[in-house]
């Protein structure tokens, strides 16, 4: 099974080194795409400097927007599996083979690197918010999804080209309560995630605040008038 690794990246000049590095002396049986994300600081200079497969997007997309690039290679090259990666170094990729022999031997869309599939969510106004998504998701889909708001999803073949090919599919919440009521089998997997060590996360308190209400909003509402694309 080809796997690629894609690594939307923003501003982690003090990450991205340590994060590809670790991929590339320890994970060498999985290829990587770094997105730089229209950064404004050195994030695409060490790329070149230290020789890196990289997309220089000129312009900041977002994720969204840096995640579909990244699927699109994936697509151009015919990946088997294609698995969106934090930059910042939280997430461990010693989980990505669990994750993928879950895909196959299951014949799964979808695998979600888990905190939650079999812990209990930690009490915190974050973790509010991830629980009211969770909620969102099992009133629209009938299906319960423990950690909605994991970075770290694994796509097959059919879901790397639908995300290739439509500009409304965004790697969140919303996207997966959206593909799991059109007939996608998404499921988890436990994985234990890092603290970010160095750079600033963009999700302050008042962000996440607001993603949530966003997420939600969108799972409950806007999501019924979604139409799927090929």
């Amino acid at each position: 099974m080809r796997i690629l690794i894609v690594i939307p990246a923003y501003n982690e000049q003090e990450n991205i080194e340590r994060v590809v590095d670790q991929l590339m002396e320890n994970y060498p049986q999985y290829d990587y795409l770094v997105v730089n994300d229209g950064s404004k600081d050195r994030t695409a200079a060490i790329c070149r400097e230290k020789g890196y497969h990289f997309l220089d997007l000129p312009v900041n997309l977002g994720l969204a927007g840096a995640f579909q690039a990244g699927l699109r290679y994936a697509d151009r090259m015919d990946y088997d599996m294609a698995i969106q990666f934090d930059g910042d170094g939280q997430h461990d990729p010693q989980y990505i083979e669990a994750m993928a022999s879950k895909m196959e031997e299951e014949s799964l869309d979808v695998v979600i690197g888990s905190r939650f599939k079999d812990k209990k969510k930690p009490f915190s106004l974050r973790m509010m918010g991830n629980q009211m998504i969770q909620l969102a998701i099992k009133i629209t889909t009938g299906v319960t999804v423990k950690d909605p708001t994991s970075g770290m999803r694994l796509f097959n073949r059919s879901m790397i080209h639908e995300f290739a090919h439509n500009l409304n599919y965004g790697p969140e919440p919303d996207t997966i309560a959206y593909l799991i009521r059109n007939g996608a089998k998404v499921q988890e997997v436990q994985v234990e995630m890092r603290e970010r060590i160095a750079g600033e996360s963009y999700f302050n308190l008042r962000r996440a605040m607001e993603y949530m209400v966003r997420m939600c909003t969108s799972i409950i509402l806007i999501q019924w008038f979604r139409k799927r694309g090929a």
